[in-house]
């Protein structure tokens, strides 16, 4: 079970140096869990970087798979992470998505690097 965060779906989409790195994690997964802050991120990212249709078409297929909102424990759970390891909102939100789950993180984002139960994605 794995978390990808905006970074790795970001990386699939443009093709970059790491796409087959991410592939194969989301390839391996047995459930992909897609935080609905990261649906925002990637939109955003993708629509300013390729056109509005091209986010639409990718967020379509990150909603495939298993996407969870931001409730209430999960926001202090994400505060609490946050202010433990030094992540901004985003990127707390995200992580306390994975450990809600017992997932593994994949991520290409170094600030991720050295935390508990994180694949971070280097070439």
């Amino acid at each position: 079970m794995i978390v990808m965060d905006s970074s790795g779906w970001v990386e699939i989409t443009r093709g970059g140096a790491r796409d087959s790195i991410f592939r194969e994690h989301l390839e391996a997964a047995d459930l992909v869990i897609v935080p609905s802050l990261v649906l925002y991120e990637v939109y955003r990212v993708i629509a300013r970087q390729r056109s509005e249709a091209e986010a639409e078409r990718v967020v379509a297929y990150l909603k495939s798979h298993a996407v969870v909102d931001i409730d209430g424990d999960l926001a202090l759970n994400a505060a609490r992470l946050g202010r433990q390891h030094g992540l901004a909102m985003g990127d707390a939100v995200v992580y306390a998505t994975a450990h809600q789950f017992e997932a593994t993180l994949v991520t290409g984002d170094s600030h991720f690097a050295q935390l508990p139960d994180v694949k971070y994605v280097t070439l």
